[in-house]
């Protein structure tokens, strides 16, 4: 970095031919002996102060000497400064085109399609435009800083947005038969359709092309060999074959400058760039020669010793050569009424009042009372001069005379001071040579404070980024997060296999640093997940204990096939929804028989997901459950399985086996014979309800019923012997078989068939369920010719629940009981039965 304290910022201005508008040009850094000769390299350039990337142009011939390079694909990047921060051999295809992303990562395309993306520490994700661009070829690309366009060997347009690997999407069909002469991309952000735009130059007119339509725009002034978009997407510089520079709008509906490049004296060979300097000014380079041309035909020459690139900025464009790094911009208008000669605004009488206050000149007081009304604009004019200014003596003087001015006012808010304070601050450590960042304020405040400190983390430079977040009081995670991952990078390379102290002490030096700096927002996965990447699976299940969030944890765990633990973490954290996830993951990623003894052998800590295993199962995947009882020896579990998976079937011969299932499982349980006993008799009834089915043709239905209503079914449809044979077999208790006939006969109305049943021997019922039974389904007439089979001391009221007054009386009479006639003849329900009663109490003695 050069420049004397001393040296006025007017030292460097250059006013254009008319004398109104001032170009200044900056040095940033002596690169004497850093760069190599840039004619013989393909050079991509970073916005924002970022770095180069420089691969030797094989097109060229090269002398060979005792010192010479090995000539290999090689990509070489330097900072601004000349400073070599990372080259890489390239081993994949004939590169076509590479280029920076917003976040200082270089994209790098090969004739294949396929693309990879490189961060400043050379590690990279791949990804590919896809088949098509596989087998046609890439024949020429644009890269942008959110994106990439594709020429393919068809002449058709292939779009990536962002940098994640997404499928490309194909633009309009330009209807090209040959490659464009030259050709441009305006980014989506800088669109009105906020969609990508190409621009190529096709015979003597330009193409627009976008995702959904290929307009010509029906020039004649072409070809073009150089279409350049302005930083802000509003103009478009053309320069023809005859050399005539050409800036139109981008809609092509203003012409806005001509100028013939070939009047230039001192310009030889072809034009190499044409770059624009911010949205203003348009730089011209040959191999010797470096011309501005402004807005109204007036121009600047610069003289570069070699071969030069520019890289266009939003407020200016930075030339390299391999001696120096410029910054040509156009002289910001606060920085112009301040300092231009003879100015008369009022920053300028204020910076002279606080120059006058500092020699102690009274003039200073007169000064300031001419300017007072436009003292609060003053100051803050001064404020933004001072934020444009490169030497921090300036940037010292300027905020002094702020600082002066506002004393004067009853009324100022300072935060503007105080923030252009802090973002000096660190502009100046960033633009520092051995940093290399050299943004401009407005580059900085475009791009966010925040991107800066990415930036530095890309770099490894997590002191400086961290100090900068603090200061500005961003959160240090994004810092901390990097940091961790480059020691675990760094750590790798001394670290032997199984070394389980390194690990401990690596973990202890990041646990530390997040608890002492406040990295409370840093999730430990996400750096597990790097260690494991790099190898570290101790260091990586060592971190996980760390993290907080049990979401986190387990899904490094099952990647890192930490299954058990996985799945323990998971029964620790109570989420139902996360022990499935691991339980299905596991089911579908192990054998069967591992899966069932991972959960076996976890003991009580894991009786929560075998719970939930087998709830999932039963409901969604049976054969799995069944496998599950199995392997685990549940017997009982799998006989109630089978009865449930029976009770589902309709096919009798399956519901017959899966009764049979379940007996041979009760009966290898030696605390279960009842249940297997049970299981037997049920399949064997269910045979016999076969059975008895086929027998009838199937008009009868027998399966699935019970011993009593089998025998109920057979005894109503008059198959007797049928039920007296499964009363026989599966030894159905008298009473019960009594009951069920009792119930069927009557039901059947076959009372002669009732009778003489009840006449085949003694009931074991006694027969005061006959008369009950009968008289329910209302035959009183049929239930009183029981009665008299009943003990004698109730007939009188079974008599009376038949309604047959007259034999109750009766019997009252033939017992002597003349209470209990007195008592019927009180209750009888009316009086010509009451007179019978009479009669028959009147000849008891």
């Amino acid at each position: 970095m050069i420049g004397t304290m001393s040296e006025h910022p007017t030292a460097s201005w250059e006013a254009m031919q008319d004398g109104n508008v001032f170009y200044r040009r900056q040095q940033l850094y002596s690169t004497h002996g850093k760069l190599p000769k840039l004619e013989d390299y393909i050079v991509a350039g970073c916005r924002y102060g970022g770095p180069l990337a420089l691969m030797r142009d094989t097109s060229k011939l090269i002398a060979l000497g005792r010192s010479a390079p090995v000539v290999k694909n090689e990509i070489k990047v330097y900072s601004p400064g000349g400073e070599g921060l990372i080259w890489f051999a390239w081993d994949s295809g004939n590169i076509i085109r590479f280029g920076w992303t917003m976040d200082e990562r270089l994209v790098v395309l090969n004739e294949e399609g396929v693309y990879r993306v490189y961060d400043l520490q050379g590690d990279y994700q791949q990804h590919s435009l896809g088949t098509e661009a596989g087998e046609l070829g890439v024949v020429d690309a644009r890269i942008h800083e959110n994106g990439l366009v594709a020429l393919t060997g068809s002449l058709t347009l292939l779009e990536v947005k962002d940098w994640e690997g997404g499928r490309p999407l194909t633009l309009a069909n330009p209807g090209l038969t040959e490659p464009p002469h030259s050709w441009a991309v305006i980014p989506p952000d800088m669109t009105i359709s906020r969609h990508v735009e190409v621009l190529l130059s096709v015979e003597s007119s330009i193409l627009a092309v976008d995702n959904l339509e290929s307009i010509d725009q029906r020039l004649s002034r072409g070809p073009f060999t150089h279409v350049s978009p302005s930083p802000n997407g509003k103009s478009l510089a053309l320069l023809t074959l005859s050399g005539t520079l050409w800036v139109v709008s981008t809609d092509f509906q203003r012409n806005l400058a001509e100028f013939d490049t070939a009047s230039v004296a001192g310009a030889h060979g072809q034009v190499r760039q044409v770059e624009w300097c911010g949205n203003d000014a348009i730089l011209v380079t040959w191999d010797a020669l470096t011309l501005l041309v402004g807005p109204f035909g007036d121009t600047l020459q610069y003289s570069y010793a070699g071969t030069t690139f520019a890289i266009t900025e939003i407020d200016g464009v930075r030339v390299i050569s391999s001696d120096v790094c410029d910054l040509i911009q156009k002289v910001p208008a606060s920085s112009l009424s301040i300092f231009r000669p003879g100015s008369t605004s009022p920053s300028a009488i204020l910076y002279d009042a606080w120059e006058s206050f500092s020699r102690r000149s009274p003039k200073a007081d007169e000064s300031i009372r001419s300017i007072r009304p436009d003292l609060a604009a003053a100051v803050d004019e001064c404020i933004d001069a001072a934020g444009r200014e490169w030497e921090p003596y300036w940037q010292r003087r300027l905020l002094n005379a702020a600082k002066f001015g506002w004393g004067f006012l009853d009324l100022y808010n300072p935060t503007d001071f105080v923030n252009m304070g802090q973002a000096l601050k660190i502009l100046n450590a960033v633009r520092f040579y051995e940093i290399s960042i050299p943004l401009t304020y407005s580059q900085y405040i475009h791009a966010s404070p925040s991107r800066l400190v990415a930036r530095l983390t890309s770099r490894n430079l997590h002191l400086l980024a961290l100090r900068i977040s603090t200061y500005l009081s961003l959160k240090p995670d994004v810092v901390l997060k990097h940091w961790a991952s480059a020691k675990i990078m760094r750590s790798k390379a001394s670290a032997t296999d199984g070394d389980v102290d390194g690990d401990d002490e690596v973990c202890k030096m990041i646990v530390d640093k997040f608890e002492q700096l406040g990295g409370e927002g840093v999730s430990y996965a996400d750096i597990a997940k790097r260690a494991w990447e790099v190898g570290r699976a101790g260091l990586a299940t060592k971190l996980l204990d760390h993290e907080s969030r049990t979401s986190d944890q387990v899904p490094l765990l099952l990647t890192m096939k930490e299954d058990r633990l996985a799945l323990m973490k998971a029964v620790d954290s109570g989420d139902t929804d996360l022990v499935y996830h691991v339980l299905l993951h596991l089911h579908k990623r192990l054998p069967l028989g591992d899966f069932f003894r991972l959960i076996e052998d976890g003991g009580s800590r894991l009786v929560p997901a075998s719970r939930l295993l087998q709830v999932y199962a039963r409901e969604q995947n049976r054969e799995m459950l069944r496998d599950f009882y199995y392997s685990d020896d549940r017997r009982v579990e799998s006989a109630v399985l089978s009865l449930d998976e029976a009770a589902r079937m309709s096919d009798p011969n399956a519901k017959i086996t899966s009764v049979k299932a379940a007996q041979k499982f009760f009966s290898e349980d030696k605390d279960r014979p009842f249940e297997a006993k049970m299981m037997d008799e049920s399949a064997r009834l269910l045979t016999v309800q076969q059975q008895l089915e086929k027998e009838t043709d199937g008009k009868i239905t027998f399966f699935g019923l019970s011993v009593s209503e089998t025998i109920r079914t057979c005894l109503l449809n008059g198959m007797s012997r049928r039920a007296d044979k499964i009363k026989s077999e599966f030894k159905v208790p008298d009473k019960r078989f009594w009951y069920i006939k009792l119930q069927a006969l009557t039901a059947i109305r076959d009372f002669d068939g009732l009778d003489t049943f009840a006449k085949s021997k003694r009931s074991p019922i006694g027969y005061q369920p006959f008369v009950h039974h009968l008289v329910e389904k209302g035959y009183s007439k049929e239930a009183a010719g029981y009665v008299v089979r009943c003990d004698a001391n109730q007939r009188v009221d079974l008599y009376v629940e038949c309604g047959d007054w007259r034999m109750a009386g009766k019997e009252c009479k033939d017992r002597g009981d003349k209470a209990r006639m007195e008592q019927l003849r009180r209750t009888c329900p009316n009086s010509l039965i009451a007179r019978e009663l009479d009669q028959i109490a009147s000849s008891m003695k």
